[in-house]
């Protein structure tokens, strides 16, 4: 695409978000997958005419839809608010900041992982489902104690994630994994919750429309390995792409699709193991669904589109492990000295489990839901800092860590970019989050968590 031609786009996407009030991460996201499109365009990247076309495209239509389009991100389904159906995370940049300066996904890892001394696996594999890659960190790290306890074992795991970047992200961290542990399928899709575990749609027509692609990897080194994944990137572009839903501004895929990659020098101790199309079965022995909902859905919502049919996912004697954010920390302090009224955790674990026996009706003596003690249940993760950076002695803060934990405290909380463009407007925030990192020498967050068994013998 010529200079000229580039600028004119990006003066349209500019116009674009300003009109609509989009992120320019969404935009790029919902319109072509790449929450960084935009940025590219910025530093001087060229674009192709056709991924050109896509953009003016979705622009053009959204402008027919909606005067004003929704905040979207990478996420599943959500309840309507109004007229406005919200999510907060569209914006890669919070994430990205989230992940790198908090600890919650080595904590959160640690905690899945203490969960594998209560798996007894079935053969013909230990099979492991992740609700939610995202970049893959907690799924690489589980997978690395997986391999330290069950070193024998063949693996199947199986991952959902609509997020074209963090499908991209995960498979960065595999090549390692297949080194080291041969035996081993992976199985990626981006259907949503209640058809992911089995990797097929339940609309027929869809399933006529899955794209189902095998990969079977050559050679023996992590080089090898990650050459031929990184081979999958057009691949994925072609394929891992979302669109909008109409009905919930939610990105929805546009094909759906299950990527399988396994090692060809293991394919024949692999061969009970690999899933075949039209023919998956779940019966997983650990179902991982850490943050899989928004924390402001009811808990109904929460119970019947995500944990249920997580639940019906796990094999006899599996277990799934789920993880969201509780509240009562430094991050909450932080939210509340800006909005004293917010409460973002509505949901305990005790009322989300009695809403799934209710879900799961006549099959709820099937399984065992423990919502567990505080000591157990209770975790805590914290933002790095350097030695001695935050305490009541120190001169200041430094202006990048304040702006961290700010970020970090209303990402957790997720608090709209309307309001924070209102309470960003002075200084008051950063005293607040200032305050707070001084009265408590740093900053933490505590995450809640439960456990459900499918139990061994089914009546």
């Amino acid at each position: 695409m010529t200079i000229n031609l580039t600028k004119n786009l990006m003066r349209e996407i500019n116009e674009f978000c300003r009109t609509h009030a989009v992120a320019e991460t969404a935009l790029g996201r919902l319109s072509v997958n790449d929450g960084k499109l935009v940025a590219k365009l910025k530093a001087g990247g060229a674009i192709s005419a056709d991924t050109a076309q896509r953009v003016r495209a979705f622009m053009k239509q959204a402008k027919v839809d909606k005067p004003r389009l929704p905040r979207s991100a990478n996420g599943e389904h959500v309840e309507d608010r109004g007229q406005q159906n919200f999510r907060f995370y569209d914006n890669r940049q919070k994430y990205l900041m989230f992940v790198n300066t908090c600890s919650e996904k080595w904590v959160v890892a640690d905690r899945v992982a203490s969960e594998l001394e209560h798996i007894r696996p079935r053969p013909p594999a230990l099979r492991v489902f992740d609700a939610g890659m995202g970049d893959g960190t907690v799924l690489a790290r589980v997978m690395r104690a997986m391999h330290h306890r069950f070193e024998k074992y063949p693996f199947y795991i199986a991952g959902k994630e609509i997020s074209l970047e963090d499908v991209r992200l995960t498979l960065e961290k595999m090549p390692d994994r297949f080194f080291e542990h041969p035996a081993t399928v992976l199985a990626l899709t981006n259907l949503p919750y209640a058809e992911a575990p089995w990797l097929t749609p339940r609309d027929p027509v869809e399933t006529t429309r899955l794209v189902w692609k095998e990969v079977a990897l050559k050679g023996a080194t992590t080089a090898e390995f990650e050459r031929q994944i990184t081979e999958l990137q057009g691949f994925l572009a072609e394929n891992w792409r979302a669109a909008v839903s109409k009905k919930t501004g939610n990105p929805v895929y546009q094909k759906p699709v299950a990527l399988i990659l396994y090692r060809e020098d293991c394919r024949f101790v692999l061969d009970g193991v690999l899933p075949r199309r039209g023919l998956v079965n779940a019966d997983f022995d650990l179902v991982l669904a850490s943050q899989p909902y928004r924390a402001r859905a009811s808990t109904a919502f929460k119970a019947k589109h995500v944990v249920t049919p997580l639940a019906r996912a796990l094999g006899p004697g599996g277990r799934l492990i789920g993880i969201h954010s509780h509240g009562g920390d430094p991050g909450l302090e932080i939210v509340r000295r800006v909005w004293p009224e917010e409460t973002p955790f509505h949901t305990n674990r005790q009322d989300l489990l009695r809403e799934v026996r209710a879900q799961l009706g006549k099959d709820a003596h099937n399984f065992q839901l423990t919502p567990g003690a505080d000591t157990k249940a209770l975790f805590r993760y914290d933002m790095h800092t350097l030695p001695g950076e935050i305490d009541q002695e120190s001169a200041s803060i430094g202006t990048s860590t304040l702006l961290a934990a700010w970020n970090a405290a209303v990402y957790v909380a997720q608090i709209e970019d309307e309001r924070l463009s209102e309470a960003m407007a002075n200084s008051a925030y950063i005293s607040a989050t200032r305050d707070v990192l001084r009265e408590h020498g740093g900053l933490w967050f505590n995450d809640e968590s439960y456990v459900i068994t499918r139990k061994q013998n089914l009546a």
